[in-house]
């Protein structure tokens, strides 16, 4: 087909094609979406309790404690990339394919990095059910039929 023809057109690689693209934009998605988690909650144990804040200091001295926060912004702006991760990967990728892992991956990151970086207690119920996302998303992956 010409390059003027519109995208949506164009034939379509499968993510079969192209392995290590789909993985790294999985990937992509996944870490920068555990990042921005992980930072943003970072700041908030670091802000503390806003309704205390807001207690002593009003509406002004809660949204200043946010505002004035470092890591908020960090974690939002990864909190976007993201997002922006999440739409290029759809963009050339299945959502079949993309959702399940994306979702199943992330709480396994979240949990693990909930207990390194966040120092929580990640007890056996919630490595369970990371481990139950991410069976369930690969039983469902490998039951739908071949393409082609």
């Amino acid at each position: 087909m010409p390059p003027s023809t519109p995208h949506l057109l164009r034939p379509h690689r499968s993510h079969h094609d192209r392995p290590l693209a789909a993985a790294s934009m999985i990937a992509s998605v996944v870490l920068t979406s555990t990042a921005g988690e992980v930072l943003t909650a970072a700041a908030m144990k670091s802000i503390g309790d806003l309704d205390d804040i807001r207690a002593q200091s009003g509406l002004p001295g809660a949204i200043r404690a946010v505002l004035t926060c470092p890591l908020f912004f960090a974690g939002v702006f990864f909190l976007a990339l993201s997002f922006f991760s999440l739409l290029f990967a759809l963009n050339h990728l299945s959502l079949s394919l993309v959702g399940p892992a994306a979702a199943s991956l992330t709480v396994i990151t979240n949990s693990v990095a909930a207990k390194i970086f966040l120092k929580e207690n990640v007890d056996h119920r919630r490595w369970t059910a990371a481990a139950s996302s991410a069976s369930a998303s690969t039983s469902s992956r490998t039951n739908q039929p071949l393409p082609g």
